[in-house]
């Protein structure tokens, strides 16, 4: 791995590189001045794949020097380093992700050996994924076909109460049983979809097969609610209120069961129609939740003029609250702002023990979900995990093994 390191401050480099040769990486390449560095980078006969960069730096500072590595294509791993405070180094962060610079991580000084691991490991893994065959992407015809010929499978991820630990819905993520390609992902074929106006379609099919199975759940002794994710684009035809009323009159399904999860990441089309058929569904009492909060457009807004019950905080917000006070400050906001509103909270992005235990302890949000408690899973696998989780969670809520 080709390495160059950019700080000022002479022991920092030293440390640093004495680190990376202890983890076997001896070969590094450490520069003072970010003027030379970018000479370095310019004339180097071998791209560098891993820069680690000072962001407070005399005559060329962190900000410039990510312009200019971003002007000159650099396509290696990007790590910050700082010595000042957390928004600070989060800012520039986010800055160099919009100049499309790969950001493996911003920690302030000095670097943990722990840390240093992580980002070794996460730089070979995007080699091997770089490395690895280009997923597929699927045409409109086949798209299409799928939908049409039952090919479209509903798997599910639980949510479970954030007070008892007990299972009290699922969220329901589409995919594609292919009978030549196997199991296809969405990234692979909803924005086929919704370019090609076939999303409404889909959306129908992921409903009807989410609402016999969660009738099917019921007459199994399951009383799980059951969240669809739900396109801008289902919200432009007048009829669709009327569709999901009949889909679960014909499941047997009572309509509060029914979660729909719409994005905020993108805007409405046609607010009016949007904001018609969304309080219609209110009215019949389907509950509304908004989705990846705090990502997309007009937050705020969209809280005051839509009857939302529930809101999703995004796990961008959630996974490492633990140890970001920004993450944490944006996190308790957006729960305060929804149990102010009467809504229901859900955390997603629960990744691990540390996140569950932050969550827990503090007592934010009412629901949780994340890999952590279970990954996406077919219907018929549902039954013998809850038995699982009933086993696990009292462990769990009772403070036992909440580290594994």
């Amino acid at each position: 791995m080709n390495i160059l390191i950019i700080d000022d401050d002479f022991f920092v480099l030293k440390l640093l590189g004495r680190q990376l040769a202890n983890l076997g990486y001896p070969q590094v390449t450490v520069c003072q001045q970010a003027v030379d560095a970018m000479g370095i980078i310019e004339n180097a006969s071998t791209p560098f794949d891993l820069l680690f960069c000072d962001i407070q730096m005399p005559e060329l500072d962190g900000v410039e020097l990510l312009r200019q590595i971003a002007q000159h294509g650099f396509r290696g791993g990007l790590v910050l380093m700082s010595g000042e405070d957390e928004r600070i180094l989060h800012a520039v962060s986010y800055l160099a992700q919009a100049h499309k610079l790969r950001v493996l991580n911003a920690f302030t000084k000095p670097v943990k050996p722990e840390q240093l691991q992580r980002i070794l490991e996460q730089q070979l893994s995007f080699v091997v994924r770089e490395t690895a065959p280009a997923k597929k992407v699927y045409g409109p015809d086949e798209v299409r076909h799928a939908i049409h010929n039952g090919e479209l499978v509903n798997y599910y991820q639980p949510k479970v109460s954030s007070r008892t630990g007990e299972v009290v819905g699922v969220e329901t993520l589409v995919r594609w049983q292919h009978p030549v390609d196997g199991l296809v992902f969405p990234d692979q074929f909803i924005t086929t979809a919704e370019q090609s106006r076939l999303i409404d379609d889909l959306t129908r099919v992921v409903l009807i097969n989410a609402l016999k199975q969660c009738r099917g759940w019921r007459d199994d002794g399951l009383d799980l609610s059951v969240a669809v994710n739900i396109s801008m684009n289902n919200l432009n035809s007048l009829d669709f209120p009327d569709f999901i009323v009949d889909v679960a009159r014909t499941a047997a399904v009572e309509l509060p069961k029914l979660v729909l999860e719409i994005t905020e990441s993108q805007l409405m089309n046609n607010p009016v129609t949007a904001l018609d058929i969304l309080t219609r569904l209110r009215l019949k009492h389907i509950t509304l939740s908004i989705d990846d909060f705090g990502t997309g457009h007009s937050s705020l807004r969209q809280l005051r003029d839509i009857a939302f019950n529930e809101l999703k905080v995004d796990a961008g917000f959630v996974h490492g609250a633990s140890q970001s006070p920004s993450q944490r400050a944006i996190l308790r906001a957006s729960v305060d702002m929804a149990r102010g509103l009467g809504m229901q909270s859900v955390a997603e992005g629960v990744e691990n023990a540390d996140d569950w235990n932050f969550l827990l302890d503090l007592d934010l949000c009412d629901i949780m979900q994340g890999y952590f408690i279970a990954r996406p899973m077919p219907a018929s696998a549902m039954k013998d995990w809850m038995q699982e989780w009933e086993m696990r969670r009292h462990d769990l809520m009772a403070g036992i093994g909440r580290n594994g």
